[in-house]
């Protein structure tokens, strides 16, 4: 049973008492949780369709005093107000109006969707927490206060966003999860930086996946480069754990005049295409300074242009409160002039489908082959990876032929095609399905842990 309830304290009330409409009454209820604090209490029914606690009972669960409409769940004689999500990061600041630095504005935006979803969602760093009390002193948002700490019970689930792979690595970043994973049986979802590799071998692995994919490996010889230039006429050497574009470079080969070009960004972020004779010479001077070993090579595919800058496309994918995917956001992004990728910092531009094609008929036709093929390898990734996905960011390209490839599938997807105005809807869409994931989560670990703790 999942419904949601408005939460009433009655002050200076010190017994633990409940007030349950009369729906919830039907249950023999005889404890309250919030997180994973239990407490016994004595239920009462009334004639309102509202859950009101006693001020004791609100202080000992460590509640905040947030009257809202939350979710609750019954399982055997418990009763579960929440639920309490605790959204995993680092990199706290000492200021209490920017608790994240750069960072903060987008935490408080995707805090700000609790009423609308029906939950507790806060911030938490390894630092925050008190295992000996089982309580985290976390960041709660509120539009109309802003940011403060309470004291909360360990969540009923945990939503990973930490902000990099260094931090991902640390010991005490993985020890922690896995004592809250394993000691505390919480759900912890969308864990874990992508390797690009990795995701392409086990892609490769599936019959119908591998259609989406360029012929991709790590990097080991110059032979593999004269191969695959030969028979695609240029291709992609980008670094296996990279991000924003960085360190992406375009060979190509002119076999009329038999030269070698690379298009790139040098390390001031300057525009270059340089002419080789080789593919050696090429190596020495653009490559001298990158360790080649963390390099992979991808076939370069013909996409299709608008104004003659190529287009690639951004396809946010998003688990929802019914555990099922849904798309949440699909733009294209138009190339700088003479650039290798279509990343904004390198001068790319954002563009919703209706205005990249002309005709209706045309942008309903790519909506849905776009769509269709995220969904899929959303479900084929969710068989291939590790740990609880929730949300992926698809990184697809369409050619001249009108066939969809996939480039990257990132599990930590950046946000920079929300800037456009027309995409401030899906923005949204894309903060609630986050959360809205993890009620669902919680729900599973209350309901029916069986189908998470295997």
């Amino acid at each position: 049973m999942k419904k949601r309830y408005r939460i009433e304290v009655i002050k200076n009330h010190h017994d633990y008492k409940i007030l349950l409409p009369s729906d919830l009454a039907l249950y023999p209820i005889e404890k309250i949780a919030f997180g994973n604090k239990v407490i016994e209490a004595e239920c009462l029914p009334h004639n309102k369709n509202k859950i009101v606690i006693t001020e004791k009972l609100q202080k000992d669960l460590f509640l905040p005093s947030l009257e809202n409409y939350l979710h609750v769940f019954i399982d055997q004689d418990t009763l579960f107000i929440g639920p309490l999500i605790g959204i995993s990061t680092s990199g706290f600041t000492s200021y209490p109006f920017r608790p994240l630095g750069k960072r903060t504005s987008f935490f408080a935006k995707l805090l700000s969707v609790k009423k609308v979803v029906g939950a507790l969602p806060f911030l938490f760093g390894e630092e925050h927490i008190d295992w000996k009390r089982g309580l985290i002193n976390g960041y709660f948002y509120d539009e109309e206060t802003g940011w403060k700490k309470l004291e909360v019970p360990f969540p009923n689930v945990v939503y990973d966003r930490l902000p990099n792979r260094r931090t991902e690595k640390r010991q005490s970043t993985q020890e922690l999860k896995t004592r809250l994973q394993t000691d505390y049986l919480i759900p912890w979802y969308n864990p874990g930086f992508f390797s690009k590799m990795d995701i392409f071998e086990r892609l490769q692995q599936v019959d119908g996946a591998s259609q989406f994919l360029p012929e991709t490996y790590p990097f080991t010889s110059y032979s593999i480069i004269e191969r695959m230039l030969s028979d695609y006429g240029h291709i992609y050497m980008k670094p296996e754990n990279g991000s924003l574009g960085l360190g992406v470079h375009q060979i190509l080969y002119d076999r009329n005049e038999g030269y070698y070009y690379c298009r790139y960004r040098d390390h001031e972020g300057n525009k270059k295409l340089t002419k080789f004779p080789s593919l050696e010479t090429l190596f020495k001077k653009v490559f001298y300074k990158r360790k080649l070993s963390n390099m992979i090579v991808q076939q370069g595919i013909h996409l299709m242009r608008v104004e003659g800058r190529i287009v690639d496309f951004r396809v946010h994918t998003n688990k929802d409160e019914t555990g099922n995917w849904q798309i949440a956001a699909i733009a294209g992004k138009i190339g700088g002039a003479g650039c290798a990728t279509t990343h904004i910092s390198y001068g790319g531009e954002v563009k919703t489908l209706e205005e990249i094609f002309s005709s209706n008929e045309e942008h309903e036709l790519y909506r849905e082959k776009l769509s269709e093929a995220a969904l899929y390898l959303s479900e084929i990734l969710e068989t291939q990876v590790e740990g609880i996905i929730g949300e992926i960011g698809f990184d697809l390209g369409i050619d001249k032929n009108g066939k969809v490839w996939l480039f990257e599938a990132n599990s930590k997807p950046g946000r920079s095609i929300f800037k456009h105005p027309q995409l401030k809807e899906f923005e949204l869409l894309s903060r609630k399905l986050s959360i809205e994931f993890g009620i669902y989560l919680a729900e599973k670990a209350i309901t029916k842990p069986e189908e998470l703790f295997q």
